[in-house]
Parts: C-alpha cells; structure tokens; sequence
C-alpha cells in the first residue's frame, strides 16, 4: 500500500542553483520524455534540466520512505534534501544497468539509516506523525502492517492497541524497520527492497519475517 507524503522536501531550488552546469550547452531535448538511465547519463555530463527532471520524478518517493522511517516532517526534508545532494554529487557513478529509482532510494535509505543508528529514535507511530497537522495528514502518515503471506494483523485486534504496537515497531533494529516500512506502507516488492536496502533477496525476507516474529513475541502479552 502507498501512502502519499504530505508535502515535498524543501531546499530543490537550492538543488538546482548549485547543480553543475554545460560550459557549452547543446540543443535541449524533451527531458519529461527520457527515461531515467537517459536523465542521469545528461546529469552526470552537467545538464541542469537533467538534474531538475530528476528531481522532480524523485522528491516526493524519496522523502515519502525518509518522512515513514523518521516521523518527522522537518528532519525529513533535511535528510531528503542531503540524500538528493549526495546522489547528485555521485550521479557519474550510476550504472545504467541499475534501476534508477531503486539507487536513489538506497541513497536515501543508507543515509537515513545512518542518521537513525546516530539519534536512536524510540517509536515509530502506527496512528500518524505526531507532527501531522490536520486528519488528511494523520491519515496519510499512519503506518499500516499487512501481509497476505503471514498475516501480521493478527497482532492488530483493536484500536486500543496501537500505543504497544507503536512502541514494539519502535524497537525493531534498524534494518527490520526499514524491511518493514518498505513492504507495509511503501508497498514495494521483495525483490526492490533487496536492491534498495542492498542485500540478498533471501536476506530481505528473513529481515520481515525475523521483524513480524519479534513484533509478535513484544504483544504476545495481549494474546493471553
């Protein structure tokens, strides 16, 4: 399931005023009409509009996954904003081999990752950001576990509950929360986590099933 962010990373014209630039530019193509392995082979040779086609596919992605793992609106613009200055800074080193979208989520991932393991956040709210201002916005920050295969909402039996489960999702490793906040509310496959998160296939599924057993053994107290 994805839910949209509520609003987009500021800083992009900071973004494009300091994005490198052609000394002697060519004749501009359609940029809305290249694909991405296109956009970023013309933003690793300096072109701006490049640049700005790509950021304009990717902020709200980006920062939808660093808002869910962060929970914070201001912090994750900051942390989006480093997360797009750093790929562009490293733009020459993507391959065309690689599916864009999934190495500039990785990007923001890692980055994101490391600030976590720095500021140790406690919770991740299962009812909304504690930041969202209006219903629109709760609603749409509200972390929402399901799953067809081992059905994770057996945990989940009555509203009243969340503030336990909230603090149990809190307590997931890094990794586990980022599994599970990639397939449950951002929606993506096994297959696009692995290449987000950068490991195995095999490790992506053992990163949600050790992250639903060790939410089931934190509210195995409410089953009795």
């Amino acid at each position: 399931m994805r839910i949209e962010a509520p609003s987009l990373p500021r800083g992009a014209a900071w973004l494009m005023a300091h994005s490198r630039q052609d000394k002697a530019p060519l004749a501009a193509p359609d940029y809305t009409a290249l694909d991405d392995r296109e956009l970023a082979g013309l933003a690793a040779r300096g072109r701006e509009p490049a640049f700005r086609e790509l950021l304009s596919r990717y902020e709200r992605p980006v920062y939808s996954l660093v808002y869910r793992m962060v929970r914070d609106r201001t912090l994750a613009e900051d942390l989006a904003q480093e997360a797009f200055i750093r790929a562009f800074n490293a733009i020459g080193s993507y391959k065309p081999s690689y599916k864009f979208s999934n190495w500039i989520l990785k990007i923001a991932n890692n980055h994101t990752i490391d600030h976590l393991r720095k500021r140790k956040l406690d919770t991740v709210s299962i009812h909304g950001s504690p930041h969202a201002t209006t219903p629109d916005e709760v609603a749409q920050t509200r972390v929402v576990i399901e799953s067809r295969d081992e059905n994770p909402h057996d945990l989940i039996e009555h509203k009243e509950l969340g503030g336990q489960i909230e603090e149990a999702i809190g307590g997931l490793r890094e990794e586990y929360r980022t599994a599970i906040l990639l397939r449950h509310v951002e929606g993506y496959a096994y297959e696009e986590i692995a290449d987000i998160m950068d490991v195995p296939l095999g490790t992506v599924k053992t990163y949600l099933h050790r992250a639903r057993a060790e939410l089931r053994d934190s509210l195995a107290h409410l089953a009795s």
